[in-house]
C-alpha cells in the first residue's frame, strides 16, 4: 500500500508541474510576448522577476531618449564663434572684442579715403564773410559796418549813361573844412582821384565785383578832427549803375572785412593798424560813397564820442551827387 501511495503521489507532483508549465505557456498565448527571452519553466516568481528587468531596462532606455532629446534642444553656438577664432583658444567674449575693434578700423579707414577724395576733388575757396581773417597783413579796416539802400531822390543817376560827365577832384573835395558842431570841424589833409578802381580797394571779391559793375572813378579824402582826436576818409564810387551800386553795398554787410578801401596817407592823420573803427555804405544812384570814422588812438568810442555827427560831417562830400541830379532834371525838381 506504501508503494501504491508512494506512486499516486508521484503521480500527483508530475500533474502539478505540467499545470504551472500549461499556466506558463497561457500566459505567452495572453499576451506576454515579452518573456520569450526567458526560460519557460520556473513558475511565476521567474515571470514577475523577468518584469522587473524588464521594466528596468525600459526606463533605462526611455532615460537616455529623454537626455538625448534634451541635448537637441540646447541653444544655438554663440553667433561670435567663428572657427578660426575658435581653434586660436579665445571664448566668445573675446572674438565679439575682436570683431568690434576690426570693425572701428575700417570705418576709419574708408573715412580717412573719404577725406583725402574729397581734398583731390579741387581747392575751391568760399568767399570770405564777416569776421573772416584779414587778407591784408596788419590792414587797417573797419568792425563795424552799415549799409545803405540808394533815396528815391537819386533816380535820376540811375544810369551812368544819364550822367556821363565824369568826377572831377575838385567837385567832391572843394571844401577844405567840413563842420560837425560849433567847436568841432573836420579838415581835409589828403585827396585823390584815380581813373582805376583796383588801385584804390583790395580784397578778391571787392574788385571782382567793381570790376562786374564797370567802376570807373574812385575819389578819396583824408579828414582830421580839429582836436586831434578823429581821423575820417569818405570813398566815392562811380558805377555804371544803380543796381550794381545797390548789390555792392549790399555785398560789403558781410565781405567787409576780407575787402576794403585803402586809406590815404598823410603825417596828419592816419588809421591804425588794428585799431576800432566804424564804417557805413550808401547807394546814390549810381554812385557809392564810403563813410570811415575812428578815433587816432585807435580805441573804442566812449560816452564824449559821437560817430554820428562826424559821419553827418563826412558826407558833406555828396553835396557833389546832389548838384548831379539837379543838372539831369533841372532845377523845377
Amino acid at each position: 500500500m506504501s508503494r501504491g501511495g508512494g506512486s499516486a503521489r508521484g503521480e500527483r507532483d508530475q500533474e502539478s508541474q505540467w499545470e504551472w508549465a500549461s499556466e506558463d505557456a497561457g500566459g505567452e498565448e495572453n499576451g506576454s510576448a515579452g518573456f520569450e527571452g526567458f526560460p519557460r519553466v520556473g513558475g511565476r516568481a521567474r515571470a514577475e522577476a523577468a518584469s522587473r528587468d524588464l521594466a528596468a531596462q525600459a526606463a533605462e532606455a526611455g532615460g537616455r531618449s529623454g537626455g538625448a532629446a534634451r541635448q537637441r534642444r540646447r541653444p544655438p553656438r554663440s553667433d561670435w564663434q567663428f572657427p578660426v577664432l575658435t581653434g586660436m583658444g579665445l571664448r566668445p567674449e573675446q572674438q565679439r572684442l575682436i570683431v568690434v575693434i576690426a570693425t572701428v578700423v575700417v570705418v576709419l579707414a574708408g573715412a580717412g579715403g573719404l577725406v583725402a577724395a574729397i581734398q583731390s576733388l579741387g581747392d575751391h575757396s568760399p568767399e570770405r564773410q564777416a569776421g573772416a581773417a584779414v587778407i591784408v597783413p596788419d590792414a587797417a579796416l573797419p568792425q563795424v559796418f552799415h549799409g545803405w539802400g540808394s533815396p528815391k531822390l537819386f533816380a535820376p543817376l540811375a544810369e551812368r549813361a544819364e550822367d556821363a560827365k565824369a568826377l572831377t577832384e575838385k567837385e567832391v573835395f572843394g571844401e577844405s573844412e567840413l563842420p560837425v558842431t560849433k567847436k568841432l570841424k573836420l579838415k581835409l589833409v589828403a585827396k585823390q582821384l584815380d581813373a582805376d578802381c583796383a588801385a584804390v580797394l583790395w580784397g578778391d571779391s571787392l574788385l571782382e565785383q567793381v570790376s562786374d559793375g564797370g567802376c570807373t572813378q574812385a575819389a578819396r579824402g583824408l579828414y582830421a578832427s580839429s582836436d586831434g582826436r578823429y581821423v575820417g576818409q569818405y570813398t566815392l564810387l562811380n558805377l555804371k549803375d544803380g543796381e550794381s551800386a545797390a548789390g555792392l553795398v549790399d555785398s560789403l554787410k558781410t565781405l567787409y572785412r576780407g575787402g576794403w578801401t585803402h586809406p590815404l596817407e598823410s603825417s596828419k592823420a592816419a588809421f591804425p593798424a588794428g585799431g576800432y573803427s566804424e564804417a557805413g555804405g550808401y547807394a546814390l544812384g549810381h554812385y557809392v560813397g564810403l563813410v570811415w570814422i575812428g578815433r587816432v588812438d585807435g580805441a573804442e568810442p566812449d560816452t564824449e564820442d559821437d560817430f554820428v555827427s562826424l559821419t553827418l560831417a563826412l558826407r558833406g562830400a555828396e553835396k557833389a551827387i546832389y548838384r548831379r541830379v539837379v543838372a539831369v532834371t533841372g532845377p523845377s525838381s
